[in-house]
């Protein structure tokens, strides 16, 4: 049987931590960010996790 393909495009998006969970950027911080305050573009600026429910869903995407 062939090996499984990953999702390429998955695999751009997400990235395993050292601790095994996945880690994702946020939306909403590649234009129209005149509107936006400073606070919310910093804050959109760092990376957070992917929540409990899609991590299986993602880890089997990006296989890793």
């Amino acid at each position: 049987m062939p090996k499984m393909k990953s999702n390429r495009a998955a695999s751009k998006r997400f990235r395993r931590t050292g601790s095994g969970k996945i880690r994702r950027g946020h939306s909403f911080h590649t234009h129209i960010l005149t509107k936006k305050s400073r606070d919310r573009k910093r804050k959109l600026a760092k990376p957070t996790l992917v929540s409990k429910v899609d991590e299986k869903r993602v880890g089997r995407m990006i296989q890793q």
